[in-house]
This record gives structure tokens, C-alpha cells and sequence, in this order.
């Protein structure tokens, strides 16, 4: 069996253990349908105590060991979840000790979202270059300065460390270990079960983030930013902007950098690539089609400002983003459930 680690304390993320627990053990059915003769993996969720523990969000679920039970065999997999209380680290101090313990020998040492505070704190990562939730990623660096804090990538892997971004990114860190340790075709076949992306890369930006923003009380400006969301192949200039919200150029411009927190260009750029973000995710229209449908002048601008903003270009995104049944996984059920024409 592949020993996974997971512990449990109030106010973690359910999604960052959830995630990855569904991943670990839908790799065993996948297995099984696959008829792959490989190591199981074995899911253990470990609290101080066998009660139900408490989530950020209130969700209660019970433990299947305690951090005094001694492991059953080698671990391979330590994977500390994020949460709430994960930047209050002194609350932490007897599941720090027993992580110590699991991470000596174990083959993986993991974490999600703001898990990372808690391998930092117990002293499992130092000088790695690690990532965790974008929003936490200054503070992070700021208390453990030796650390190389890359707050970009869904997830990244320095050794025996992976760490990732935000909740719904530990389902990428656990799929990329169950493909690293089973194959692509039963990390596929976990992924169109999930109805997830078959594979984000490791370093692909943490697409999300950019485009998240508060939206502003100034009215003008809230017209403009409903125009470049409704609108962006259109003539999205400072020039046509400002005329369509009846400001001045030179007024819209400095308004809008002071409430939205970047210039008109900057956020009609990022606006763009994510509307083709979502074209490529759910068409197979081409990149010319793309870019004239979002507002770029041609593909290559497409391609630049894809590169820019999230790390990779159209093509590879759409081929990362696009659920394609394996050669081996046929329509992926047991062959007493298989036609046989």
C-alpha cells in the first residue's frame, strides 16, 4: 500500500483534503477498471483525536488515527491541508511534532493552499522554492525569508516537497503524483470521473487569480469595466472608453488606475485573455477565430499576451484543458460492461 498522510485541525480547508482523498482513492477504482497491478493507495485523515473536527466552513469529519498512532509502514505521502488557522502557528504544536516524525522517511512531503505555513513552521521546508494561495503568498515569504516564494504556479515540486496554490489545486498536486506513480492512463480516467482538467501544469500560472477584483462605486468606472466584460473584441482605447462614460481621457485614466488598481490597458489586456481562456476551454474554434472574437489583432498578439499573463501559450492550454479519452482507457468501463461490437 502507498501510505497517505493527511492531518486534520479545527478550521482547516475540506476542499484541501477532500480533493486530494478523492483523487487517491478514485486512482485505486481506476486501477481496478484498468487491471493495473501496482501499489493501492492507503488514505489515513489523523487528528489529535478520534472526534469529528471542525472545518473553517463547519463541515465536521472524523479522523481515522491519532497523531500517537504509529504509522502502518513506510509513508509515502505526507500532506498537510491549508486553512484559517493555518498562519496562527503556535495552535499547532502537537501535529507539528508528529509531521516531523511522518516527514523523516516519508517519499513526499505535501501541502495545500496554506499548508505551507504549517511545513515551514516545522522546520520541513527552508530554502525550497515553494508556492501556496496567492493571497497568502507575501505573508508567507515575509515570515520565513529563506524560502523562495513563487506565488504563480498551480503547484510545484523541489525535491521530495510539492507544494500548491489554492483548494482546488491540491486535486492537481494529487493527480500529478498518482500519474507519476501509476501513469497518465489512470490519472486520466480519475480526472474525467472528477470532471476536472485532465492535467494543469505543475508551472501554469494560477489562472483564477487576475481576474478577481472588487468591483468599484464609481459609476463611470463601473460602466467602463461592464463594457470591457460584455464587449472585448471591441475598441476597448483609453479614447473610446472614456468618450463611451463621458470623462476625459486624462481624468478616466487616473480614476480608473486609482479604483480598479491598473490602467485601462493592463485590464482590458487580462479581460481579453481570459475570454479566450474560456473559448479555447469549451470550442475548437481556431486561433484566428479566437483572437478576432476577443479583441487581439491577430494570433501572434494572442499567443504574446497568453505567455504574458498566464505562463503558456493557446495551443497548450486548449491541449491541457481538453478532456481526451486515452487509447487505453476505451470508454473507461469494466469489460463485463463493454459492448462488443
Amino acid at each position: 500500500m502507498r501510505n497517505v498522510l493527511i492531518p486534520m485541525f479545527a478550521g482547516y480547508q475540506p476542499l484541501d483534503i477532500t480533493g486530494p482523498h478523492e483523487v487517491f482513492i478514485g486512482a485505486n477504482e481506476a486501477m481496478d477498471v484498468l487491471g493495473i497491478d501496482a501499489d493501492r493507495y492507503d488514505v489515513q485523515l489523523v487528528a489529535s483525536t478520534l472526534e469529528p473536527v471542525l472545518s473553517e466552513s463547519g463541515m465536521r469529519v472524523a479522523p481515522t488515527e491519532t497523531f500517537r498512532a504509529t504509522p502502518n509502514g513506510p509513508v509515502r505521502i505526507l500532506l498537510v491541508p491549508g486553512g484559517r488557522t493555518t498562519r496562527n502557528l503556535g495552535e499547532h504544536s502537537e501535529m507539528l511534532e508528529w509531521m516531523v516524525r511522518c516527514a523523516t522517511d516519508a517519499e513526499r512531503v505535501a501541502s495545500v493552499c496554506t499548508g505551507t505555513f504549517l511545513l515551514a513552521e516545522a522546520g520541513l521546508i527552508t530554502e525550497q522554492r515553494v508556492t501556496t494561495h496567492w493571497a497568502w503568498a507575501g505573508l508567507l515569504a515575509t515570515r520565513f525569508p529563506r524560502l523562495r516564494v513563487d506565488p504563480d504556479p498551480i503547484f510545484l515540486v523541489d525535491g521530495k516537497v510539492w507544494t500548491s496554490a489554492g483548494v482546488t489545486a491540491g486535486i492537481d498536486l494529487a493527480l500529478a503524483m498518482v500519474e507519476a506513480d501509476c501513469g497518465a492512463s489512470v490519472a486520466q480516467l480519475v480526472a474525467r470521473h472528477l470532471v476536472v482538467y485532465l492535467r494543469r501544469p505543475g508551472g501554469q500560472s494560477q489562472f483564477g487569480a487576475p481576474v478577481w477584483s472588487e468591483a468599484t462605486e464609481v459609476q463611470p468606472i463601473r460602466d467602463a469595466c461592464d463594457l470591457i466584460h460584455r464587449s472585448p473584441e471591441s475598441d476597448l482605447t483609453v479614447a473610446s472608453l472614456a468618450s463611451a462614460v463621458g470623462m476625459s481621457e486624462r481624468h478616466f485614466t487616473r480614476i480608473f488606475r486609482s479604483e480598479v488598481g491598473e490602467s485601462p490597458a493592463r485590464y482590458v489586456d487580462r479581460i481579453r485573455v481570459e475570454a479566450a481562456r474560456s473559448i479555447l476551454e469549451r470550442e475548437t474554434t481556431g486561433l484566428a477565430g479566437v483572437a478576432s472574437r476577443t479583441g487581439f489583432s491577430s494570433p501572434e498578439t494572442l499567443r504574446r499576451a497568453f505567455h504574458r499573463r498566464l505562463g503558456i501559450s493557446p495551443a497548450d492550454y486548449r491541449r491541457t484543458t481538453t478532456l481526451t479519452p486515452s487509447k487505453n482507457t476505451t470508454d473507461h468501463k469494466p469489460k463485463h460492461e463493454q459492448g462488443t461490437s
